[in-house]
């Protein structure tokens, strides 16, 4: 699957995954609004196989499919966004 990363212009190390280009329709408003305007990182093809920095591809990939995206936060965040 095409992936494309966001990063945050509010949070630090704080990243969202999409499968189409700048679709943000399945990310709710309360989200947007403490993400602040997206900034477009990079696009790649995701597989089960394939490692990542900080993620599970399986998790990204299962997160894109129910929720229409995935949200990368850094490991030491003690309360989700």
């Amino acid at each position: 699957m095409r992936v494309y990363v966001y990063r945050s212009s509010r949070r630090t190390d704080t990243y969202i995954y999409l499968a189409g280009k700048d679709d943000f329709a399945a990310i709710p408003d309360s989200l947007m609004q403490v993400f602040g305007a997206p900034r477009f990182a990079l696009e790649f093809d995701l597989t089960p196989e394939r490692a990542l920095a900080q993620e599970d591809p399986r998790a990204v990939l299962a997160s894109l499919r129910d929720r229409g995206f995935h949200l990368q936060m850094p490991a030491d965040n003690e309360r989700p966004m």
